[in-house]
């Protein structure tokens, strides 16, 4: 993250930071406009976000999709809004005023903490539910007492996905790194890269935050696992495969969401040792717990991408 900026994405990010000084409360109201303008106007993925609900909720009747479809359009302005306003959560104010939002908060530190002193390293499997966008925050997250937890962000590593683009790409990876971009970090990691960079690292504790629910990409391992949604789904493996090959304990994120701005993060142990499993059923954990969350909360899943589609 520390290469040089071109003048176009320093203008860009300026330009965010700026917006990001304006209050949480400014930014959803913008949200709901945009979620009209996304939603409404350019019905953006319109025809994804309806087949994939339909095919999801096959027993659901006209109304409730109506109603979700809305929902979720909502939060993906939301979602936007929100990653406008963290950009520029930097440096220690930065971070203070993370806590002191309260837009995420970690329920159950105590029992995690204990789960990860146990652990050489844990594997946190996230989903592109809630918003994982915040998830460059999660230091700040823990309320713990001070002194009871054992991580923070040298022991972070968040893998993420290289857009075409290397212009957002960067915008983005700034962003999502803002509260720790006054530190020397190295934990933002491409997922080309993963697994040199954790066999490299594999004699140093680390706290892995992999999104997981991708489609299978050409050339990857993937895994049938059975039917998710009402669909039979194959899905990539690469975070249960360096779990496992690692002997990583494995923990899955559950977003649930109060109210906008009030986003409450559950740490769910899988398993102590990866390497007694196989990625296989880490998998079919994985989206059994995601189907019980998207089911909860329909509208926090992201429903514009194809989950479903075959490799390619």
């Amino acid at each position: 993250m520390e290469s040089k900026r071109s003048f176009g994405i320093r203008l860009v990010e300026g330009l965010m930071r700026l917006l990001a000084w304006l209050p949480l409360g400014f930014h959803y109201a913008c949200a709901r406009f945009l979620s009209w303008l996304v939603g409404d106007v350019f019905r953006y993925r319109r025809d994804v976000v309806t087949a994939n609900l339909a095919r999801s909720f096959p027993d659901r009747d006209y109304d409730f999709l109506k109603a979700v479809t809305k929902g979720f359009y909502r939060h993906f302005g939301e979602m936007l809004a929100e990653a406008v306003w963290f950009c520029g959560k930097r440096g220690e104010k930065g971070r203070k005023e993370l806590i002191e939002s309260n837009i995420c908060e970690i329920t159950n530190s105590d029992e995690f903490n204990a789960f990860y002193d146990r652990s050489s390293s844990v594997m946190l499997l996230n989903s592109h539910a809630g918003n994982w966008e915040l998830m460059g925050g999660v230091a700040q997250y823990d309320r713990s007492a001070p002194g009871v937890r054992h991580w923070d962000w040298p022991e972070v590593v968040v893998i993420y996905r290289a857009l075409a683009s290397k212009f957002w790409d960067r915008v983005m990876g700034d962003g999502r790194c803002a509260p720790v971009s006054d530190r020397d970090y190295e934990g933002y990691v491409e997922g080309g890269s993963i697994l040199r960079y954790a066999v490299s690292h594999r004699h140093e504790k680390k706290l892995y935050i992999f999104n997981t629910d991708q489609f299978p990409y050409h050339a990857v391992q993937h895994y049938d696992v059975g039917t998710f949604m009402n669909q039979r789904t194959e899905a990539m493996g690469g975070a249960a495969i360096l779990a496992c090959k690692l002997g990583m304990s494995v923990a899955y994120i559950r977003w649930y969401q109060e109210k906008p701005g009030n986003y409450r993060m559950t740490f769910v142990p899988l398993c102590e040792n990866a390497a007694e499993t196989t990625p296989e059923d880490l998998m079919k954990l994985f989206y059994k717990h995601l189907e019980e969350d998207i089911e909860a909360q329909p509208s926090l899943y992201l429903w514009t991408h194809k989950r479903w589609r075959k490799p390619q």
